[in-house]
């Protein structure tokens, strides 16, 4: 049985830290992990800069609740949805995702949670595990389950290095010459075929 694992940001939605950058003119909010592999060191600036600012949980939910999923992005995922149990792994929060969650039809997603403190600061964050979306993949085929992903990002290359398949959509240069191993789509209709092809011929080594 196959299973597909997608990246959430960058992949199905925009960028939120990004949006929140753009919302709030504060352009150090705009760094991703398209630009910083240590997931840790990025999170923990943020925290810094939201403290810095007096920037509350409401005022990141408050961009958020203003965002939609990419151009094609519910149309993509409905279509697999159809023909393969879909997961999207993410290093997103629970306190962010649901809005578009909403919007993309509710699919699976496992990422992590926010502390948040009385006065409605996010005061830390707790992951639901390190490398999640490594031992996510790991575990699905531990369940017999054959697994191809896409993700954009330097968190995402652990996922696609553990699955059977792994593609790249739309990352960034920089990202595809360190990782040069996982094919790269632009555009949804690029993804679907390699996702497709890998399927078929998964299904033909069985």
């Amino acid at each position: 049985m196959q299973i597909v694992c997608l990246d959430l940001e960058g992949v199905l939605v925009p960028e939120i830290w990004i949006a929140f950058s753009q919302r709030t003119g504060i352009a150090e909010f705009s760094r991703t992990t398209r630009d910083e592999p240590d997931y840790d060191k990025l999170m923990r600036f943020r925290l810094g800069l939201l403290r810095q600012h007096g920037l509350k949980l409401a005022d990141i939910q408050a961009v958020i609740g203003g965002m939609a999923p990419m151009d094609g992005a519910r149309d993509f995922l409905d279509d697999l949805r159809s023909r393969y149990q879909v997961v999207i792994l993410s290093d997103t929060f629970y306190e962010f995702a649901d809005p578009l969650m909403a919007q993309l039809g509710r699919p699976t997603l496992f990422c992590h949670r926010l502390v948040v403190d009385a006065e409605g600061f996010v005061a830390n964050y707790e992951l639901r595990q390190t490398n999640p979306k490594f031992h996510a993949v790991k575990a699905l085929q531990s369940l017999n389950y054959t697994v191809i992903a896409a993700g954009d990002s330097f968190n995402d290359t652990g996922m696609l290095g553990a699955a059977d398949a792994g593609f790249f959509i739309h990352p960034p240069p920089g990202i595809v010459a360190q990782f040069p191993q996982f094919p790269v789509n632009h555009s949804y209709a690029e993804l679907k075929a390699a996702i497709d092809g890998a399927a078929a011929r998964l299904t033909a080594r069985r």
